[in-house]
């Protein structure tokens, strides 16, 4: 199973609404952009008509990997942007910021591809699971780049009071896995780190300017320095290890609810995650309406049950709810935040099978579901497709004959494939019925 082979095959819109008002000093447009965080658009609209952060505003975070629509407002003044990757599109006025609350629904389009006949025949009873059971509203890896970059939890760092290595992990860390500008500028300072009057001459420094500005005065105050990123970068830095915690909590109170011989495991960035297969119709109801806390200082448990999961994790961190802050500095907190610990895809579809024309030999599926703000569509999907990514499995793709002549799967598909079969017992039932 592959997705995101092409920035097409995952496409998301946004669904929203907003009060609009002729005279409200935020113009909000509706951003269609591709291949591009919502971060990385935002910072790119800001460049362009130098804007400061604070002066646009977004519903939501929207996958980079992919083409997505969402709406952004920009306060004071009209602009117009028109690329490839990036476009915009007036909608009106507003008198306050655009957050989450703008949010209603998010549709999502995905086509899975590199499937097989295995795969094709396991669907419809995963589709059944789905729709009965839902989805553990996990966060998924894309919640976790950090750890994908070798940063580890940026928070962390600053909860031992660490500001400098924290600062380290945002400015002087290159990853391996990235080949944008960024890299360079971090290449960059990882190299010259303290020598804070030098100009860094890549492309996407000026990111941190107000940083390295900071230093230049303040040269030993890390935490000031830190004080001068973005606030809504320093938020998703608490929000990342936060969710980490949900997601390791979440696990442990089902593997205590449901059982372990109930559940499947998905590899994702940060570890494994648990899904129930089988439910009986009380414990479905019971899970339906549970919400599991995001954890802070002031988080209260009324379930002894959650709180002995949720606990239990800070435990293996060495931590107590006391812990989950930065030393000295209340500009970064926890909040605490419920979470649906389900939720269940809205107007689920498939679409028929076809051959794969990126993956030679193999099938693609479209698949089209709407989900509630904050939920994750990739989790969806491998909830799926999960017997590909059990992390005890790893199934070998056979390589096809040498010099193997054309065929026309889609016709051999129509004659004895999955489908075909479907067809004919349709086909049969209808007989049945006349006779």
């Amino acid at each position: 199973m592959k997705l995101k082979q092409r920035p097409e095959d995952f496409q998301v819109t946004e669904s929203w609404r907003f009060d609009e008002d002729p005279a409200g000093e935020w113009f909000v447009y509706l951003m269609d952009k591709q291949k591009l965080s919502t971060f990385e658009a935002v910072e790119r609209i800001c460049e362009r008509f130098r804007i400061p952060r604070a002066s646009v505003s977004f519903c939501g975070l929207k996958d980079k990997q992919g083409r997505t629509t969402q709406v952004v407002a920009v306060r004071g003044r009209p602009v117009e942007l028109q690329e490839a990757d990036l476009r915009l599109k007036p909608l009106g006025r507003t008198a306050r910021p655009l957050s989450a609350e703008n949010t209603t629904s998010n549709r999502f389009a995905v086509t899975i591809r590199d499937l097989g006949e295995e795969d094709l025949a396991r669907l419809p009873a995963a589709v059944a699971e789905v729709r009965r059971l839902g989805v553990v509203n996990y966060f998924d890896s894309q919640r976790f780049g950090s750890l994908k970059h070798g940063q580890g939890f940026i928070v962390k760092d600053l909860m031992r009071g660490d500001f400098e290595a924290a600062l380290r992990n945002v400015m002087a860390r290159p990853s391996e896995l990235d080949l944008s500008g960024d890299a360079k500028v971090k290449a960059f300072w990882k190299e010259h780190w303290g020598e804070w009057e030098r100009r860094n001459p890549h492309r996407g420094a000026e990111r941190y300017a107000p940083v390295i500005r900071w230093l230049r005065e303040h040269p030993k105050d890390f935490r000031g320095a830190i004080l001068r990123t973005e606030p809504r970068w320093r938020g998703l830095q608490v929000f990342a290890y936060q969710s980490w915690l949900w997601n390791e909590g979440v696990k442990r109170y089902l593997r205590d609810v449901v059982g372990i011989g109930r559940l499947v495991a998905i590899r994702y960035q940060a570890g494994t995650l648990l899904f129930p297969r089988e439910l009986d119709a009380g414990l479905t109801r019971a899970l339906r309406d549970l919400t599991f806390p995001l954890l802070a200082p002031a988080t209260r448990f009324a379930d002894p049950a959650l709180e002995r999961a949720a606990l239990s994790v800070l435990g293996r961190e060495d931590m107590a709810l006391g812990d989950l802050a930065v030393p000295g500095t209340p500009e970064i907190h926890f909040e605490p935040e419920e979470r649906p610990v389900l939720v269940f895809p809205g107007r689920l579809t498939l679409g028929e099978a076809r051959p794969d024309e990126l993956n030679r030999g193999r099938w693609r599926v479209n698949v089209a579901f709407t989900l509630p703000p904050g939920a994750y569509a990739t989790l969806v999907v491998k909830r799926l497709f999960h017997w590909t990514l059990e992390p005890t499995r790893a199934r070998p793709r056979p390589a096809p004959p040498a010099r193997e002549p054309p065929r026309d799967l889609h016709a051999e598909r129509r004659k004895t494939g999955f489908l075909a079969k479907q067809r004919a017992r349709k086909a049969a039932r209808a007989a049945a019925r006349k006779g």
